[in-house]
This record gives structure tokens, sequence and C-alpha cells, in this order.
């Protein structure tokens, strides 16, 4: 596969250890994540999805996030965490290593209440809150557009939805952006248009993409949003975790090693310790249920 000339914005990779946790029901002791959280710091990933500052009742595994950010080891890597109203958005803030406050805002109205108990538009209003508080704290918010690429409800969807909810939180003042395909039904065709029109219509904004996937579907995916010109992959060793929604129980996270397979073979640069990487790739098959 040749290398492609898309101009010469550095490649982020983003570990999501929290999105690969979060559905286990089986609680993963602290102890056990703070160890692979450390390992994952070692490898050089741009940032780390590492916990969420949600009710413990909506997920249980990440109740003990705020236990475990003070004792993570210094790392250049960034720390992001989910939060879905202001009240999480405060507690998070107090961690001093926490730059991305993450919140799921679904184009899907639908989902956008089984998710966060909340419609779009009281959805908006949250996301002004936590917008505030971000800038009052020196926080980034990172806006994860949920069902981008298509939902299982019958909620309209297309382009022109997409476009006008980015437009709208754009206009807030958010720069950071993650494409959603939550529930893995985004084909080539749909990437390369959303990414083909998002992209240079927000040259201001940081559009990255969220993939789920199925085993054999991850390449095209990749590509088709690569040759659009997103630079920013969210990811997860060993594709652990995904959406419960999804109709096929083998869609999961876009699994790293794929993503580092695929830049690999086009000669991208990752700047990223492999040693670390597959130390941390070995340390998943004690933190996860493979069963």
């Amino acid at each position: 596969m040749s290398k492609l000339n898309l101009g010469d914005s550095k490649l982020k990779i983003v570990e999501c250890s929290r999105d690969a946790m979060q559905g286990i029901h089986e609680f993963i002791p602290t102890e056990k994540k703070l160890e692979y959280i450390n390992q994952l710091l070692k490898v050089g990933f741009d940032t780390i999805d590492c916990g969420s500052f949600v009710s413990p009742k909506a997920i249980p595994q990440m109740r003990d996030t705020h236990l475990l950010i003070d004792k993570l080891d210094d790392s250049n890597t960034k720390l992001s965490v989910i939060v879905a109203n202001a009240r999480g958005a405060k507690d998070a803030s107090q961690f001093e290593r926490i730059k991305f406050l993450g919140y799921p805002f679904s184009i899907s109205e639908t989902f956008q209440r089984r998710n966060t108990n909340a419609s779009l538009e009281e959805s908006l209003d949250r996301v002004k809150q936590i917008k505030e508080i971000s800038d009052q704290c020196g926080k980034e918010l990172l806006i994860y557009i949920s069902m981008a690429f298509g939902n299982p409800y019958g909620d309209p969807w297309n382009i022109e939805i997409c476009q006008r909810w980015v437009e709208t939180l754009e206009e807030l003042g958010i720069k950071y952006f993650a494409l959603s395909d939550t529930i893995g039904v985004g084909n080539p065709e749909s990437i390369s248009y959303i990414f083909g029109h998002l992209i240079p219509k927000f040259p201001n904004a940081e559009i990255g993409a969220h993939f789920h996937t199925l085993p054999y579907s991850w390449r095209e995916k990749i590509d088709a949003a690569y040759r659009k010109g997103c630079r920013k992959f969210d990811a997860a060793i060993r594709g652990f975790g995904g959406c419960p929604m999804a109709k096929d129980d083998l869609t999961g996270n876009m699994p790293t090693e794929n993503l580092l397979f695929y830049f690999d073979e086009l000669g991208v640069p990752l700047d990223l310790d492999r040693i670390e990487f597959n130390k941390s790739v070995s340390l998943a098959l004690n933190v996860f249920p493979t069963h």
C-alpha cells in the first residue's frame, strides 16, 4: 500500500481503556485498573480515555475513577474522562491531570434519552453548563457525536442533521469532536461522506473518529476517514468494549493493534514505544475477561 500525501498533521491515537472496561459486569479491582493505565501511559498515546465521573448506578465499573487519577504516573499523555452533567464536570475538574471532559451528545433523540436521560435540547443545556465549568477550570470539552452514522431506532439521520449539531456546538466555542459509530453501522461511503463534508467546513475544529467495528470491516473504516483528512482515532487494545446496543455481539471497539498495523503499512510515523505497547497488549489479558 503506497503512502498517502494528505498533509503534515500529526496523527493522534486515543487509547480508550474506559470504553473497554465500562460494560464489564464483574468489577475490575482499582489496583488492576491502576496497573493497566500506568502501563498504557508508557506507550506514548496522545490521550488516554481513562474513566468516568457519572452516577455509579449508571456505570458501576467506573465508580473508582476519582481514586485513580492522582495515583497515575507522570506522563506527557493527556487524560480524558466522560461526564454526563454539570456535577460530574465539577468533580472531574478538581483533578489537574485531566485535560478533556468528554460528553456523549447523540444526534438520535432516542439514544440521548436512553444514554443520559435527557432530550436533545436538555442535553444542549447541559453542554453549555459543562462548557462554562471547563472554561473556568482550564479544561477542554470534547463532544462525542453519538450515532453519527445512523441509529437503530428509526430516528431521522443524514449528513445535514450531523452537520447542524456540530455547527450548533462549535458556535459555543467547542473545538474537539469525535464522530462515534456507536453501533458499528458506518461504511466507507457514509464515513467518507461525513468526514469529507465536516472537516473542510469546520477548519478550526479537531474532528476525530470513534469507530466500533466488526472484525472484518476495520480497515475500510480507518481508510475512509484517513483519506478524508481525519487525524485522530480512538481505539482499544484487542477491540475490547463497544456498544451493547449493537446488533452483532462481535461489534467492538476499533482494535488499537489494527490501527497501528494500518498506519505502519502506509509508513505514517506514530511515535509510540512498541515494546511498551506489546506489554500493554499482554497485560490486557489479565485485566479483561476473555470468555
